[in-house]
């Protein structure tokens, strides 16, 4: 088993203290000395202890930014469903240290403001890329966009709020299921092309398919 980087030791060293005295109590000096390290090498890899619960956004933002622009999906929606998908995948790989971060921003309003400042980011460079994409008139483009990154966002936040607070066994399964009800939300407000609802009857089929078309020629 490899040791703790000085960096990993510094962050479970900040959040053992923050479970054991709150956050606004704890300090850096104290941080440095749970952890064994001193300050310099704490402020080489975080600016503030705020950054200590906080240390991937950057990095994170940056990836989702790169999925979009290479994107290879057919539609703007999509892609960004594809790209939100890291981030989710990213706090899932953290396992408890999302757990504890979520905790902590519970309670602490000044980390509560950061996290939703976080998140700010995430939808306006989703929108910003929609709009982009979409190509219509300014107006409506820009309301569509704003809608559906709107929508992706609040059902990726459902999803990992749910897993956070541990009501969720498969959360990549139910990130699936959210984001196809907001695929299908907007692809129904489209009005566009054809759209198909499935159901139960006991009619024959034969005799069913005149009615089906006179309803999809219907004006």
């Amino acid at each position: 088993m490899s040791k703790p980087s000085p960096r990993e030791r510094l962050g479970q060293a900040a959040f053992d203290l923050f479970d054991e005295q709150g956050y606004e109590r704890t300090t850096v000096d104290e941080i440095t000395e749970r952890a064994g390290l001193g300050r310099t090498t704490f402020f080489r890899h975080y600016r503030s202890k705020e950054d200590v619960i906080f240390p991937d956004h950057d990095r994170l933002l940056d990836l989702v930014r790169d999925r979009l622009r290479t994107s290879g999906q057919p539609t703007a929606l999509t892609a960004v469903v594809d790209a939100v998908r890291l981030v989710l995948g990213h706090y899932l790989d953290e396992g408890e240290v999302a757990r504890r971060r979520y905790a902590l921003t519970s309670t602490v309003p000044a980390l509560r403001d950061r996290e939703i400042a976080s998140v700010a980011r995430y939808q306006r460079l989703f929108r910003e890329f929609i709009a982009e994409r979409v190509g219509k008139a300014a107006e409506a483009a820009s309301l569509r966009a704003e809608l559906m990154a709107a929508a992706v966002v609040a059902a990726h936040n459902h999803v990992l709020r749910r897993w956070l607070r541990g009501e969720c066994g498969e959360p990549m399964r139910e990130f699936d299921d959210a984001m196809h009800q907001v695929t299908v939300l907007f692809s129904a407000a489209d009005g566009d092309g054809t759209t198909v609802v499935a159901f139960r009857t006991g009619q024959d089929l034969d005799a069913l398919l005149p009615a089906l078309r006179r309803v999809v020629e219907a004006p």
